[in-house]
């Protein structure tokens, strides 16, 4: 009998997922924004929540709850409506801070891990397109044979993963560029952007249907 770490099914899974990971859907658009806005240590911390997040959809698809999410249209626009909601309130927030009259202010602290952490769990789990995913995609690996549960958990573990690692590239790379774009523009200016585009980007999920998920 094969071993599953040498099986053609997880080498062709694993290649598929670093595709998909590294083709820039919302979450990575979501990571990219978060950097310019907060720096490379905002741009970790988003990671980390948005990869939980996946994660907590990889465990809803992998106990069947995807595909009341895909049966059900109501479930469906209801939890999709309020992850846009969420991601409308961080750019209307975002807009605020701009608003801020920033002369004879001492330096604004760098926004806390914390909260960034948060931000990034609450827009992946809101995103039910994800869970969506995880139930079509993942099915296509598991073995009949054995225990599906326990496949999907760790197929879905393990394409988190790689997005966390494609994810970080992303980060670094908009890290290294952030300081070069930030001096086209004062810190006001950054903020109207990355406002606006999580206020866009809200309105994209709002109206968007199943096909992307990242």
């Amino acid at each position: 009998m094969t071993h599953p770490a040498l099986s053609p099914t997880l080498a062709v899974f694993l290649l598929a997922s670093l595709v998909l990971a590294l083709t820039p859907g919302p979450g990575v658009f979501y990571l990219v924004t978060r950097t310019l806005a907060g720096g490379r240590r905002a741009g970790f911390a988003s990671i980390d929540g948005v990869a939980l997040g996946n994660l907590g959809n990889a465990a809803v698809a992998s106990l069947g709850l995807a595909a009341v999410l895909a049966v059900s249209a109501h479930a469906f626009t209801a939890v999709k409506l309020a992850g846009a909601a969420y991601l409308v309130y961080l750019g209307m927030r975002e807009l605020r801070r701009a608003r801020r009259p920033t002369h004879d202010e001492p330096p604004q602290p760098p926004v806390r891990g914390a909260r960034v952490f948060r931000d990034g769990f609450l827009v992946a789990l809101l995103n039910p397109k994800t869970a969506i995913f995880f139930g079509a995609f993942l099915p296509q690996f598991v073995d009949p044979a054995r225990s599906a549960l326990v496949q999907s958990l760790a197929l879905g573990a393990a394409f988190v993963a790689i997005a966390a690692c494609t994810d970080t590239l992303y980060v670094i790379a908009t890290a290294r560029l952030g300081p070069g774009i930030a001096r086209l523009g004062a810190r006001p200016t950054m903020a109207r952007l990355a406002g606006l585009s999580f206020i866009a980007l809200g309105l994209v999920v709002a109206c968007s249907d199943t096909r992307s998920t990242r």
